[in-house]
């Protein structure tokens, strides 16, 4: 039951960077034994009241309460040592140290004469990996670790500190449903334990499945506060886009055209083997499948970013070089990354920079690359993905989870790419962004431009796809047009069931 006042006030805060209101007076209650969803599109502030909370950010004024008395939470340490602990959407993990020193940081069991002692150490992460019915080897590296195993990580790092308020920003977009009805049997302990949870998802069967409550952000400002069982999700809808929402996957008929992408045999041993298929232009097809069956594995691979033992990728009849993004790149491929952060952008450079990377030798004159010329370029295409942001100049890493994914976007559109690979398209985005991203690629492939998805989203690959190849164990195990393909098919084929086509 949830307790009778609240465990954490959130009171009239605000917060701008520079001439951006990022925060506009936004109030709301977090009460222990509850689960509490902070929901709207990305910019609306979310993250901003997360970075709030965790003491990353200072508001600029309105006050934090906690058990009815403001707090100062100057830095992380201040959030850590009030209780409160923050999972990000994207894991930021040492990658050169163990996963039990990750866990660990900050506050590590010592032995005698002071030190570390490690044996413990393990032990600890042994436990929280067992609550979460995991199996992670504490010792490993962190470095290597996939998305969905770092998420894990996280978790157990959060759970090791055991906080009264656990703020959950997009803890699900890389775990498989499995993994998800885990994570949400944790979280449904540690709530029913007395710990207050702010939970933000884009999806909102999980907000319907875990929370009793919802606050509402649009532009800056809070919407509303309601029960979930009071409000319906297209009404969470029209408030978080203040308007109609329009169809989430406006796919375009098109005639397939050349064969644009050909692979034949790919393999790369243990992680997959013997991939075959080809992509036309025009035409969206989808590698569907469980997190772990060798989906990104082997569009990194067509990229030339990972090796391959066996196989050859050709592209418009041309055969690329094994391990070389520069041959791919040549030959018009593009690769949005499911990393947006790690693998997508320099997150320490400019918007104008990273969007014009790709084009940096094309932008230049004389060897010199002028400021003019690569600011015209991103304002275009910055322009056309309708993305958000204060100045150009602006560092990336300052824009909202679907900010970055349109400058990645950006910043492989302007080569015009015959064949667009993107890997997780609208992981961690809003509502809003899906289906202007899902309207992009749509347009795209009505242009003739060929695309190949990769996505563990079942609504957007029978959205969007023409085709859906499904793989299972590194293997493709099904192909299956678009009139075909079906929930219950795509699944069958991913856990290894017979499919009748």
């Amino acid at each position: 039951m949830p307790t009778q006042t609240p465990v954490l006030c959130v009171r009239e805060v605000s917060k701008s960077f520079g001439a951006v209101a990022a925060v506009r007076e936004v109030s709301f209650d977090l009460y222990g034994g509850e689960a509490h969803a902070l929901v709207g599109e990305n910019g609306a502030g979310k993250s901003t009241i997360v970075k709030m909370l965790a003491g990353v950010h200072r508001p600029d004024d309105g006050t934090i309460e906690l058990d009815g008395t403001p707090v100062e939470l100057t830095t992380p340490a201040d959030a850590k040592a009030a209780g409160i602990a923050v999972i990000y959407q994207e894991p930021a993990l040492f990658p050169d140290l163990t996963v039990a020193e990750n866990i660990a940081m900050g506050h590590q069991p010592l032995g005698r004469f002071n030190t570390i002692d490690r044996a413990a150490m393990t032990r600890r992460a042994e436990q929280l990996f067992a609550r979460l019915g995991v199996s992670i080897e504490p010792n490993r590296p962190a470095r290597g670790l996939s998305i969905a195993d770092q998420q894990l990580v996280e978790i157990a790092k959060a759970l090791s500190a055991d906080a009264r308020v656990v703020v959950m920003d997009e803890p699900t977009a890389a775990l498989t449903g499995v993994e998800v009805e885990r994570l949400f049997a944790v979280a449904r302990s540690l709530r029913d334990d007395g710990a207050a949870l702010v939970f933000i998802s884009h999806r909102f069967e999980e907000i319907t499945a875990l929370c009793e409550r919802v606050t509402i952000m649009r532009d800056g400002r809070h919407v509303s506060t309601d029960l979930v069982a009071e409000v319906t999700v297209d009404e969470m809808v029209r408030r978080m886009v203040g308007r109609e929402l329009g169809a989430l996957f406006p796919k375009q008929d098109v005639t397939p055209g050349v064969v644009v992408l050909s692979v034949e045999g790919l393999s790369r041993d243990p992680v997959f083997a013997d991939i075959s298929f080809e992509v036309r232009a025009g035409e969206i097809v989808a590698l569907a499948g469980l997190v772990g069956s060798g989906r990104s594995e082997v569009v990194q691979s067509i990229f030339g970013v990972d090796p391959r033992d066996g196989g050859s990728v050709k592209v418009s009849g041309r055969t690329l070089k094994p391990g070389s993004p520069r041959a791919a790149m040549a030959a018009g491929v593009a690769l949005v990354p499911e990393d947006r952060r790690q693998q997508g952008l320099v997150m320490d450079l400019s918007i104008e920079r990273n969007v014009t990377l790709p084009r940096s030798r094309a932008l230049s004159r004389l060897g010199f690359l002028t400021g003019g010329s690569e600011r015209r370029s991103a304002r275009e295409w910055t322009a056309r993905l309708r993305t958000k942001y204060g100045r150009l100049g602006d560092e990336v890493g300052t824009l909202s989870g679907g900010n970055q994914q349109k400058v990645v976007l950006a910043k492989w559109l302007s080569m015009a790419p015959k064949l667009l690979i993107v890997d997780e398209p609208t992981r961690g985005i809003d509502v809003g962004t899906k289906a202007e991203v899902h309207r992009l690629m749509s347009s795209l492939a009505a242009e003739g431009v060929a695309v190949l998805m990769v996505s563990s989203e079942l609504p957007e690959v029978l959205g969007m796809a023409d085709r859906v190849l499904v793989m299972r164990e590194g293997r493709l195990v099904a192909e299956l047009d678009r009139a075909k393909a079906t929930e219950e098919s795509v699944m069958f084929a991913a856990m290894g069931q017979e499919v009748s086509v």
